[in-house]
């Protein structure tokens, strides 16, 4: 197959396609003009089609059935594979099919992470692919497009991970405040949770709720401190709690710090996230009018991640991003990855408006 201008069309597969963030990949790769999508894998609904699950997705995958996951079939019919998968099993099937010279796009915990003890620390696992700790490049295109454009290996951060680093970044960039005071608040939506419910994320349970979880250590905190690490070369502390929120999809992070300096303004925080973000395809910074400050409901269905920071009294500055946590948390950065990887647009697929009203 073919796309418009006769050159063959990207062979990819998705491994865990029939949850929120594979059904994500699958709706938008579907308009994608560079991709086929050959495999779709599934345990549960194996032999069903990809419609069973997404109804959403009726006519788009007239012919594509979800399969059982098959590393033969994956190589034989695949340039790249995204793996979705639940922590400690991407690290037993990635190695082989790097082998086999395929692109991998791991949307799992099990490469964001560059120290192997972290693993242990935070997921209560050892690491089974130590050497390809090294390899894997952390897929947050605003930090690290350059090293995204020469992998063969690159694992996307999570949701709440996403909206943190993108709103404090130019703030630790420019050196302004106390590394070692960061407090962050994430608001994030149920479907965050995966699409099997639990005591904690069946609807009755969850509708209309405002409620703080893991508040003992959310596990994206490692990846938010070994980035914001790298960017500083010093040490961070971070308190970071996420709260469970009604809505269904979004994530909102508002990034509490303490500057260093005697006084800050609106206008130099302005010119701060403008200068980080200005060239930025997916960043858009948040002026005035009648939606002064992030919200998830302004970028869901995007790639978008909106941000903005503003000075509070002459202590600190409190700094916001908001993000649709299935897409720029997720699928959306995957293919943007994706796109990056395979030199082509950076936008392609995933240059579409937010819904609005939602």
């Amino acid at each position: 197959m073919a796309n418009l201008i006769g050159f063959p069309m990207i062979r990819v597969g998705v491994v865990g396609a029939s949850g929120y963030t594979g059904g994500e990949l699958l709706r938008i790769l579907s308009i994608h003009p560079e991709v086929k999508v050959n495999v779709a894998t599934s345990r549960e609904f194996a032999g069903k089609p990809i419609s069973y699950v997404h109804i959403n997705l009726r006519r788009y995958y007239p012919d594509l059935k979800f399969s059982n996951v098959s590393i033969d079939e994956l190589t034989s019919r695949c340039d790249l594979v995204f793996v979705n998968t639940p922590s400690g099993i991407s690290q037993k099937i990635t190695p082989r099919l790097l082998e086999s010279g395929l692109k991998i796009i791991d949307l799992s915990p099990d490469f964001r992470l560059r120290n192997p003890q972290d693993y242990e620390a935070w997921y209560g696992m050892k690491h089974e692919a130590l050497d390809l700790l090294d390899r894997a490049v952390y897929g947050l295109p605003e930090l690290h497009r350059e090293e995204i454009r020469n992998a063969n290996l690159v694992a996307c951060p999570g949701c709440n991970a996403t909206s943190s680093i993108l709103a404090l970044t130019p703030l630790v960039e420019s050196n302004i405040i106390d590394l070692e005071r960061i407090v962050v608040d994430v608001k994030v939506g149920s479907s965050e949770a995966g699409r099997r419910p639990n005591p904690g994320t069946h609807h009755p349970e969850r509708a209309n709720v405002m409620r703080p979880y893991s508040v003992e250590g959310h596990r994206h905190v490692a990846e938010i401190i070994q980035e914001l690490e790298l960017l500083s070369r010093r040490k961070v502390k971070i308190i970071f709690v996420p709260h469970a929120v009604g809505a269904v999809r979004g994530s909102l992070a508002t990034c509490h710090t303490w500057l260093t300096q005697q006084k800050i303004d609106d206008n130099i925080l302005r010119r701060i996230y403008a200068k980080r973000y200005g060239g930025e395809p997916f960043i858009r910074i948040v002026g005035e009018g009648l939606f002064k400050y992030p919200d998830p409901t302004n970028v869901l269905g995007s790639n978008y991640a909106d941000v903005k920071a503003v000075p509070y009294q002459d202590v600190g500055a409190i700094a916001f991003c908001a993000i649709d946590n299935l897409v720029k948390g997720a699928a959306g950065q995957a293919v943007q990855c994706m796109n990056i990887m395979l030199k082509l647009d950076e936008k392609m697929g995933i240059d579409t408006p937010p819904l609005r009203p939602i």
